[in-house]
């Protein structure tokens, strides 16, 4: 997509095949003389800046803010990888925080899913069990919920999940393969499971005491099915 001539990426941050010109950036030369800070050279990335130490830790691990999760239109959620360095700052973390129980609480207290309205979870990149394990651990609390993303997350089983206020639900390019595999929502309007892996529509009798409006299957193996649409 482009936005004023400059290309924007999957991340969110503008890109362009033209340099900026040097005037216009504080940046344009960076050398032993001009950097205020100590940075690491990587293979793959160029320079990493001092801040990269808390690329895998949570919002709430940092200090002195009150930012909270129902706050935040796309958070990212899932933990980071757990390399050595990692771990020893996690449990740096950890240590500092959780002195008491009641820090345990403030921090649950601070996430605030349980107060999350409108909620886009997706492209989490839940690599590892444990990610995955703390995301369903967050989509517990959705309990107020109405209307969430949770697409390309490369979910399989979301049953042991209830969201009692959910009505729109987006679960587009996961890896669910039955109508069983859903979370419970009793209060579903509009449901989006396109580009999953759901070869029968028999087990659509589950969503028939919902306020179900809208169904979406497409690129699912059952579209390939004589009549599926009148099912």
């Amino acid at each position: 997509m482009f936005v004023n001539g400059s290309r924007s990426s999957s991340s969110g941050v503008n890109t362009s095949s033209e340099s900026f010109p040097k005037s216009h950036s504080h940046y344009s030369e960076l050398s032993d003389t001009h950097t205020p800070f100590s940075v690491e050279l990587t293979p793959d990335s160029g320079i990493v800046l001092p801040s990269s130490r808390f690329r895998f830790a949570s919002w709430h691990w940092l200090e002195e803010h009150d930012v909270r999760g129902d706050q935040l239109a796309y958070p990212r959620v899932r933990e980071g990888k757990r390399s050595f360095g990692v771990t020893l700052l996690l449990y740096i973390f950890s240590v500092k925080r959780r002195e008491d129980e009641g820090q345990k609480w403030e921090e649950r207290l601070q996430e605030n899913w349980e107060n999350c309205v409108v909620l886009n979870l997706s492209y989490q990149d839940l690599g590892d069990p444990y990610q995955l394990e703390n995301f369903i651990r967050i989509l517990r609390r959705l309990i107020r919920v109405e209307r969430l993303q949770l697409v390309d997350n490369a979910l399989r089983d979301l049953s042991s999940v209830r969201l009692p206020r959910c009505k729109i639900l987006n679960l587009h390019r996961n890896n669910l393969t039955s109508i069983r595999q859903l979370p419970k929502v009793p209060e579903i309007q509009h449901l989006c499971l396109s580009e999953n892996s759901i070869s029968s529509l028999g087990e659509l009798s589950l969503l028939r005491s919902t306020p179900l409006r809208s169904l979406t299957l497409k690129r699912n193996p059952c579209q390939f099915l004589e009549d599926y649409r009148s099912r």
